[in-house]
């Protein structure tokens, strides 16, 4: 598993979380790289600008999460926009990922944050979001958050978990066992999917939250194209798609794109 860092030098938790990398690594092989911009507006990501990028898996992007109420949070996510661009990228246009490999960071986080959280002085809340932001980058990428605010931002043991999460990407094997999926519906913290991702053998790379719909034939296919794996399911939050005329338009795009799909109410978590 060949993978790199990318952070911002200004933003506080991705500096916090590459010092803590580093002193990890004794002999890092990792390219760790510092980009111009804040992390979310840093476009042109790319091999012909970053040639230490060229035989890398996956990207994780290290920064800040930022949320209304605050509450400290370790969090995980695929980056792209649905619609709008307010927070950079392009309009329309998502990211490459892996489900299987944001399936194996987030269990690894979880794993992680359970051995250590004695060394914390406050308890942190581990999710998934669904896809959101930029920066677009034709580079399989995931980001990883430390947040919500400045307290934590500047959290030397949180960042540790999270550089130790980063880190056991050397141990990374795909597990043959996992079905890559998509995810449709529910809030921007994903509480169904994050069970799902948790606990059973489905692994999920991007989600469409309900505030992104109605589901559109090319966000369906986005979400199929930019997943590294053949996607073999989509998991519908049935209950989290809104009112029943937007359930009966997903059920229709669903079937007409070929498509096998589940609820997922009906998967063990």
């Amino acid at each position: 598993m060949q993978f790199a860092i990318a952070y911002h030098k200004k933003n506080q938790a991705g500096n916090n979380i590459v010092e803590q990398f580093k002193k990890l690594a004794f002999s890092p092989q990792t390219p760790i790289i510092e980009l111009k911009k804040q992390t979310i507006f840093s476009e042109n990501i790319n091999t012909k600008n970053y040639p230490q990028l060229k035989n890398i898996d996956i990207l994780i992007f290290a920064s800040t999460h930022k949320s209304e109420k605050g509450e400290p949070s370790l969090c995980l996510h695929a980056p792209g926009n649905w619609r709008g661009n307010d927070l950079g990228g392009q309009p329309g246009k998502i990211c490459p990922t892996s489900a299987l490999i944001l399936k194996y960071l987030f269990q690894q986080l979880n794993k992680i944050y359970n051995q250590d959280k004695h060394t914390l002085n406050k308890s942190y809340n581990i999710t998934l979001e669904v896809t959101h932001h930029g920066p677009l980058t034709e580079i399989p990428c995931i980001f990883i958050e430390l947040g919500s605010q400045e307290p934590e931002w500047l959290d030397s043991k949180a960042a540790e978990i999270i550089a130790k999460t980063i880190l056991s990407l050397q141990d990374y094997k795909p597990n043959k066992n996992h079905i890559p999926a998509i995810g449709i519906g529910g809030p921007h913290y994903a509480p169904v999917f994050n069970q799902i991702q948790l606990n059973s053998n489905y692994a999920i790379s991007h989600i469409i939250p309900q505030y992104s719909l109605p589901l559109t034939q090319p966000m369906l296919q986005q979400a199929e194209q930019k997943t590294k794996e053949q996607i073999q399911l989509v998991l519908v939050d049935w209950k989290g798609c809104g009112k029943s005329e937007q359930r009966q338009q997903i059920t229709e795009l669903l079937e007409k794109s070929g498509l096998e799909y589940k609820k997922t109410k009906s998967i063990k978590k």
